[in-house]
């Protein structure tokens, strides 16, 4: 005869009992990977609710920079090639408009104003370009006299010879070293190798003497 049947405690009053899930079994619903706290941060708008959203600046470009500079660089260039250009052109200028020759003839001119007592020659050499415009030339036509007559006394005739050495300090300014033959006043032989100094002055397809001095004796 059958004994009676013993319950069975394991099975609890409301059904079986509860299970945990293996470890190897995800739980439904859940990432297979846990994400780091820095994934899990919300943005900074999100964060502090009122602030507007980080703005994204563009990135510099070095082109335009590169381009600025080599234009630079090109006008600098040009400008330097412009100086240098300029500073020929003034010389060649006054090398072709004051030779040796048009110098001589200049010299010339001015000593045979003195020898022939031309005031007004002599009035607008020494005036240095500025004869024109002056009112009253009174002063300036007896200084002229004064120059002659100086000359007069201590030349009879002068001849320019040579022309020594030109020295330009501008393409309308130049200082001329110049050898002549004079015969002098009182008499006698011709003397050569008498040295004067003169100032010129280029202007209006002209060449004016501002200036003249003997080396050998005082200033005509």
């Amino acid at each position: 005869m059958a004994g009676p049947d013993l319950p069975n405690h394991d099975i609890g009053a409301h059904g079986p009992p509860y299970t945990e899930p293996r470890p190897s079994q995800p739980i439904p619903g859940q990432p297979a990977y846990a994400r780091s706290p820095a994934d899990q941060a919300p943005p900074a708008s999100a964060a502090y609710p009122g602030l507007p959203p980080p703005v994204s600046y563009p990135k510099r470009r070095r082109r335009p920079l590169i381009v600025g500079a080599l234009v630079a660089l090109a006008l600098v260039a040009a400008m330097t090639t412009a100086i240098v250009y300029g500073t020929r052109s003034e010389r060649s200028i006054a090398a072709g408009a004051l030779s040796d020759a048009t110098a001589k003839t200049a010299i010339q001119g001015y000593l045979d104003a003195l020898e022939h007592r031309d005031i007004e020659t002599i009035a607008r050499n020494t005036l240095c370009g500025i004869y024109d415009a002056v009112r009253d030339r009174r002063s300036d036509e007896a200084l002229a006299k004064l120059s002659s007559d100086a000359f007069r006394k201590q030349f009879s005739q002068t001849k320019v010879t040579s022309i020594d050495k030109i020295v330009y300090w501008s393409k309308y300014q130049a200082q001329v070293l110049f050898t002549m033959r004079v015969v002098p006043a009182t008499g006698g032989a011709p003397r050569g190798g008498m040295q004067g100094l003169a100032q010129l002055l280029i202007q209006r397809n002209q060449i004016l003497v501002c200036s003249y001095v003997l080396r050998t004796a005082g200033t005509y």
